[in-house]
């Protein structure tokens, strides 16, 4: 089934349907194929549709305009990377450039930059902010990281799994951490994929209730199962494990307490004696090694975290294309 992403937004990972993330990942993985820089990525079957017209670059004569709340080594470098590549520009705005719904209101930023730039992305605090964006902008406003979701990362960690297993459908994917934006981004793509997803949580550290439900609904019709639990024997015979900082930007003053909380909730020599032995194992960084997984384990041969990374500007590349040509 032909797909048209043109002029969509894409805010939560639930905003495409499987086919739709299917055929942005599939021109991910085209478009990395073509520009092939080594690692363990295996060459899609099918090569990136997207060459341009007479070598004309996809996204030549293109504007992004990046809306940072919070700092990015990886969201900003890889969104301006991939422009570049593209043949568009990219256009980083700092949090003191543009004080969003302070010194301007939200509305009037998303107008403004409609007439000024052909997409939108936005890295805030507030999960309200990318939707009041994407409310008035005429132009695709993408989700870079919000305080609920972060779909790009799924995006690029779906291509990632796909690169080493080959399927998603059916395979066992388990996060273990805190039950933040990551984990319910990942919890709506497992379940739109059809994975079985597990998350391990502290007691109080869950995924927010409506999004378990929701994935759960989602799954349903997918055949996927959606489990949180605390109990950390669960990840027996993982596919693929998953970790991410127990303190998320914002919550420096938790801290200190989250390590305490969290200090067997983490993915180690022990965690992958449980999971199968050739699970992959991710994490979207930065990391803190020693607290949610040890730097030995972050570099076994199971690792992908760096495909993972990389992936990010390959995924986000092609969801760029397919929002601007359909």
């Amino acid at each position: 089934m032909a797909i048209n992403l043109k002029g969509r937004h894409f805010l939560s990972i639930l905003d495409f349907s499987a086919e739709e993330i299917s055929a942005v990942v599939k021109t991910a993985r085209g478009m990395k194929a073509e520009r092939s820089k080594g690692g363990n990525a295996k060459p899609s079957p099918q090569p990136s549709p997207w060459k341009g017209e007479g070598g004309r670059l996809p996204l030549a004569g293109k504007t992004l305009a990046m809306i940072f709340q919070k700092p990015s080594l990886r969201t900003r470098v890889s969104f301006e990377t991939g422009m570049t590549q593209l043949g568009g520009h990219a256009i980083y705005l700092a949090p003191t450039d543009i004080s969003l719904g302070k010194r301007e209101t939200t509305e009037d930023i998303a107008l403004v930059l409609s007439r000024y730039a052909d997409l939108i992305m936005a890295r805030v605090f507030g999960h309200e902010i990318v939707e009041e964006l994407a409310k008035y902008a005429t132009v695709p406003v993408i989700n870079g990281l919000s305080d609920f979701e972060h779909p790009c990362q799924i995006l690029a960690d779906l291509q990632t799994i796909l690169e080493r297993k080959e399927r998603l459908t059916g395979l066992k994917a388990y996060y273990i951490g805190d039950g933040n934006n990551v984990a319910h981004s990942l919890m709506y793509g497992a379940a739109r994929m059809g994975m079985h997803m597990t998350v391990i949580t502290p007691p109080g550290y869950e995924p927010k209730e409506s999004v378990t439900k929701k994935a759960k609904e989602v799954g349903a019709a997918t055949g996927s199962t959606i489990t949180v639990t605390s109990d950390l024997a669960a990840a027996k015979g993982a596919d693929v494990l998953y970790t991410d900082v127990w303190a998320s930007m914002g919550q420096e003053a938790e801290a200190e307490a989250r390590k305490r909380i969290f200090k067997n909730y983490r993915i180690d020599a022990n965690t992958m004696k449980i999971a199968d032995k050739d699970c992959v194992i991710l994490h979207c960084l930065p990391a803190h090694y020693g607290d949610e997984i040890d730097y030995a384990t972050s570099r076994l041969p199971n690792s992908a975290i760096f495909d993972q990374a990389e992936n990010r500007m390959h995924a986000q590349n092609a969801l760029m294309v397919h929002l601007v040509h359909g």
